[in-house]
């Protein structure tokens, strides 16, 4: 009984601090409102009024729901929908997103769904409304995404939920830790667990998942079609930028963080020294750095231009150094051009971002010393030479000289991303036939 208040308190809490939230952003909401183009739709969704044509086609349709928050779980889906598009040709499929970054990014990517809407915010009332209206058969969540009154309702309404590629950060295991009496109850709803490592599969039973219903099926990002570009597209990408076919070398720095760019820049320069035709790619986690990271290139003497302005037709200088790329969904794409790759995250403090994506297209990569949120990837890959850790910017410097004078050591880091990759395939079959094995036992 004591259990149960504390529990009942913790959902209380939860949802008094949610709506304390939202009331504090209230004055931002009006601005975005007023300047933002689609806001007001993304809001529209969030509360549960869909547009009639996409009411129309999933409510009580007994779709199944699929929810990937951001630009990260996207890539994680899309393989996931692709295939169950294959194998369910009948099923009603729609994909839920909580960024506008990541709404965009599943248009572009996910092709084999019948509908794309922003998940609710997470209060009972608007929970509970558009649950109502899609009337799932079946929700599955994408990496981890907990949302309690979501969870909970649709425990209410006999709504099967699955987590998929699941992985949980060091970082979040710690935080959820402290409340583990509460996440025991929330993930109590979640009937199956597939999560991507046998870390992550702890994380989740130490922060109060059943071991029971916690298995491992792979990452299914190692099943993404990024690393299928043909010459011709990296032809069109390579005359896109501005870059003559056959340069070399080209250093991209993708999903840098603050502080990170000086380092990268520095690097640059120190790789121009040998290599005077190089050229620079710098993909930033956050697009609206952009002038920023072009006045710091200026500070550091390297010429760069916006790739919004480019696609934009926006006049660009003659002769510049390298591209920043500002935009959504091509930097998967814009890895296969690279000859050395820094993922970003990992010389700052934030625990790095997905090495698959470069490693997917065969390319040498060099990380900091922070990857605590990929350390079973990170651990595969460097334990077969594909990606170099280093320890601080003067080694991160060094480094990549190194690889790229030295090409028969960059040629057996490209072999071991492959190879990885090539063997590391299949989570997204495995993760279908465990949902597959769910409807089964449900009879649906």
């Amino acid at each position: 009984m004591k259990f149960n208040l504390h529990v009942k308190s913790m959902y209380w809490l939860y949802n008094i601090l949610l709506l304390c939230y939202w009331a504090s952003l209230v004055p931002v909401l009006i601005y975005r409102l007023i300047r933002e183009e689609g806001f007001y739709q993304r809001i529209k969704q969030s509360i549960g009024y869909l547009p009639p044509d996409l009411k129309e086609k999933i409510s009580d349709r007994h779709a199944i729901w699929i929810h990937a928050a951001s630009v990260g779980e996207i890539v994680a889906a899309s393989p996931i929908v692709r295939e169950m598009r294959k194998t369910h040709p009948n099923e009603v499929i729609i994909v839920s997103v909580v960024t506008a970054t990541g709404f965009r990014m599943a248009h572009q990517i996910i092709k084999g769904a019948d509908g794309i809407l922003y998940f609710p915010l997470d209060l009972p009332y608007l929970t509970n409304r558009i649950l109502s209206i899609v009337n799932p058969k079946i929700i599955v969540l994408v990496e981890t995404e907990i949302w309690p009154n979501f969870l909970r309702i649709a425990d209410r309404k006999h709504i099967p939920v699955m987590m998929m590629n699941g992985r949980i950060s060091q970082r979040s295991a710690m935080r959820y830790h402290m409340i583990t009496f509460f996440t025991r109850r929330v993930l109590s709803s979640i009937r199956i667990f597939s999560m991507q490592s046998r870390i992550d599969a702890q994380y989740i039973i130490d922060i109060g998942a059943d071991p029971e219903k916690v298995i491992v099926t792979g990452n299914t990002k190692y099943d993404q079609t990024y690393g299928i570009v043909t010459e011709e597209e990296k032809k069109r990408f390579l005359h896109e930028l501005g870059f003559k076919e056959g340069v070399y070398p080209i250093f991209i720095a993708g999903s840098t963080h603050k502080g990170e760019n000086s380092a990268v820049y520095r690097a640059f320069n120190t790789i121009r020294s040998q290599f005077p035709e190089a050229k620079l790619i710098i993909a930033p986690r956050y697009i609206y750095q952009a002038d920023l990271i072009r006045d710091e290139g200026i500070n550091n003497k390297v010429v760069m231009v916006k790739r919004s302005d480019m696609k934009a037709g926006k006049h660009v200088d003659n002769v510049y150094d390298g591209v920043i790329l500002d935009t959504i969904g091509e930097l998967g794409r814009v890895y296969s051009l690279g000859d050395l790759i820094f993922v970003g995250g990992s010389l700052a403090h934030v625990g790095g971002h997905n090495i698959l994506e470069p490693a997917a297209h065969g390319k040498p990569i060099v990380v900091g010393p922070n990857m605590f949120n990929f350390v079973e990837i990170f651990d595969l890959l460097s334990s077969r030479g594909a990606c170099v850790m280093v320890k601080n910017e003067g080694e991160f410097i060094d480094t990549c000289l190194d690889i790229l004078v030295h090409k028969e050591r960059a040629q057996k880091m490209k072999q071991a991303c492959v190879e990885v990759v090539r063997e590391n395939q299949g989570a997204t079959k495995k993760n279908l036939a465990e949902l597959q094995r769910l409807l089964n036992e449900l009879g649906r």
